[in-house]
């Protein structure tokens, strides 16, 4: 809906998206809503991207993630 600011393909075709990057001097379209980040299983016939539900205790208010990264072990 306000679109993401970056993706992460893992090589079982899962993928990760962060959304809801809020920075100064550029246009948000949700600015009250924290950032998000989202599950896309790419091997689906029709993929959709599922909101990852965060944590307790996490400070959301603040939240506005810039990229993502995965680690592979």
């Amino acid at each position: 809906e306000t679109g993401s600011e970056d993706i992460e393909i893992l090589p079982n075709g899962l993928a990760f998206i962060s959304s809801g990057l809020k920075y100064p001097g550029v246009k948000s379209f949700a600015p009250e809503k924290p950032g998000e980040i989202f599950l896309m299983d790419l091997n689906e016939d029709k993929p959709r991207a599922v909101e990852l539900r965060i944590s307790r205790g996490f400070d959301l208010a603040s939240f506005s993630p810039h990229g993502i990264s995965v680690y592979v072990d």
